[in-house]
């Protein structure tokens, strides 16, 4: 990748005693936050859903309180002037910002207008436009993107234009917020060496990011952890380490063995999925797809079956087709060629409510789901329409609730709640219609690593699921859970098999983009005692065999 970018001056962002409440809000969101940002330098940000990590990064951009508003007290200080004392045109110059979810911040249907549509509203000169943003698709490695429509790119390929549409702009404070969250773990890497780059060269880079084990490979000199709105540890990485909670965080796999072998046990932890039976609920029979006639396949000659028992993760690259290749099932996009077959009927028959009442689907993108005023009526809007009882649909939706710990987040606004949390409630929406199949596209993204464990724990122990399906780029989620992997790679199916089988295949799942990750490395050293892949707290007492 190219570096050549236009170098930002250095600037400075000082915060003093920094606090915001939302005016909607019972209590502030951030409190006390004290935190001073040097260029040349990563800083990140880690910490639970909703503990404030994206209302301070609004404060700094300007968005709190211009936008989303509330009361702001304390200082936020660029070059020792008041953020409040820029206007946003300035401040787009200043602080670039990468949002959580992609869909939020793409407004142009081409990649290349996409990209330059800031400097657009800059009214820089056409030919400078093009050229810089020729530039940026460069040094980020995606100029294949460049003639693309917006709607038909994948989410981690819109995270990048995303990035693209930031970058482009030649900030000087970089605020990136869950930027690995759509990516495959190949992407994922490149990204993060893209960042300590930006740093490396007079950028101050903010990451906010659940994927700990990731960021801590760029060695940032800055980390901050948060609870409750504050700030509850500050200083380097080895310190966050030590610090943080591995039952709330998701630290290296090592460490965690080690921290929970000088802890009490805290009983049985190994996951084990119900095993397949022969009862057969989905199948692709010769199924090729391509959006028009005029545009590639996206995957050709898909064929398998979802079994009654099966817990299957989708693994494969950014591209591949995973979430296409769902919607198949869905209804929601019909094969070129071949068809899908839903409890033996072909989905070509079926309307949308008539799969709905067999198959809940969690989509990548929150946005795309949430609609309703408050959390309890969003996940009642599913029962209702499929007509269950009142009293059901009363405790579903309290069963729901709680298995995605927002109990206290009843009558919020979905939209107004952190993109974590918007997750959970689209989780919750699907779980409340209580589906004979759960199908997830991504279901950890922008959650932390306490939540999405546990919700996915609940979810497994929920006798209504006949098979379970989700899409992700975690390779410890599909370790941890699923009995079942299906590997994408260039339009086919590389693997579909036993999880022990495909995940022990590094050079297959290199292909594939998929990067083993230290909890991988450890269960397959422990393997041959444990016969199971198990999370990292269950591996005490297992030495290695290697």
């Amino acid at each position: 990748m190219r570096t050549d970018l236009n170098l930002p001056s250095q600037v400075t962002l000082t915060i003093s005693n920094l606090s915001f409440q939302y005016h909607r809000r019972p209590e502030p969101s951030i409190r006390n936050i004290n935190l001073e940002i040097l260029p040349g330098k990563v800083t990140f940000i880690a910490g639970s859903s909703g503990c404030g990590k994206t209302t301070l990064m609004r404060c700094i951009n300007g968005l709190a309180p211009r936008i989303y508003q509330g009361e702001l007290t304390g200082s936020v200080l660029i070059n020792e002037k008041p953020v409040d004392s820029y206007s946003m045109i300035q401040l787009s110059q200043l602080v670039g910002t990468l949002l959580q979810d992609p869909e939020r911040q793409i407004v142009a249907s081409h990649v290349l207008n996409e990209v330059g549509f800031g400097l657009e509203n800059l009214a820089v000169p056409r030919q400078r436009i093009l050229h810089r943003v020729e530039e940026t698709l460069e040094f980020l490695g995606i100029s294949h993107l460049r003639d693309r429509e917006t709607f038909q790119l994948s989410g981690g390929e819109k995270q990048k234009i995303a990035l693209a549409g930031v970058l482009v702009m030649q900030p000087k404070i970089l605020l990136l917020d869950e930027p690995l969250a759509s990516l495959d773990p190949v992407s994922a890497r490149g990204a993060l060496e893209v960042f300590r780059k930006l740093a490396d060269t007079g950028y101050s880079v903010i990451i906010v990011e659940h994927r700990v084990e990731d960021v801590l490979t760029i060695h940032p000199e800055h980390v901050v952890y948060m609870q409750g709105g504050e700030i509850a540890y500050q200083g380097d990485a080895a310190g966050l380490v030590e610090y943080a909670d591995p039952k709330r965080v998701k630290l290296p796999a090592e460490v965690v063995v080690r921290r929970a072998s000088e802890s009490e046990p805290t009983g049985q932890l190994v996951h084990r999925p119900i095993l397949p039976e022969k009862e057969e609920l989905i199948r692709f029979a010769n199924v090729s797809f391509r959006y028009r006639e005029d545009m590639p396949v996206i995957f050709k000659n898909v064929n398998l079956s979802v079994n009654k028992g099966d817990v299957i993760a989708i693994l494969g690259p950014n591209g591949a087709g995973k979430t296409t290749l769902v919607k198949q099932a869905m209804g929601l996009l019909a094969p070129t060629t071949g068809d899908v077959y839903l409890e033996g009927k072909s989905t070509r028959t079926l309307s949308i409510g008539q799969v709905a009442r067999t198959i809940g689907y969690v989509f990548q993108s929150p946005t795309q789901m949430l609609f309703a005023p408050t959390v309890q009526e969003e996940l009642e809007f599913g029962p209702k329409n499929l007509q269950h009882p009142v009293e059901q649909i009363k405790t579903d939706v309290d069963h729901a609730l709680e298995v995605i710990h927002l109990e206290d987040e009843r009558t919020s606004a979905p939209l107004a709640l952190s993109f974590g949390q918007q997750k959970r409630v689209s989780i919750g929406s699907v779980l409340s219609m209580r589906s004979k199949i759960l199908m997830m596209d991504e279901p950890t993204a922008g959650q932390d690593y306490w939540n999405y464990m546990s919700f996915m724990d609940s979810i497994m122990e929920m006798p209504d699921f006949d098979a379970i399906i989700f899409i992700t780029h975690d390779l410890d989620l599909a370790l941890v859970y699923a009995n079942r992997i299906i590997l994408l790679k260039d339009g086919t199916i590389a693997a579909n098999g036993k999880s022990e089988e495909i995940l022990a295949d590094l050079p297959l799942l290199k292909s594939a983009r998929v990067v083993p990750t230290s909890l991988l490395r450890l269960n397959l050293e422990r393997l041959p005692l444990t016969e199971s892949f198990r999370r990292a707290e269950a591996l005490v007492g297992y030495p290695s065999s290697m």
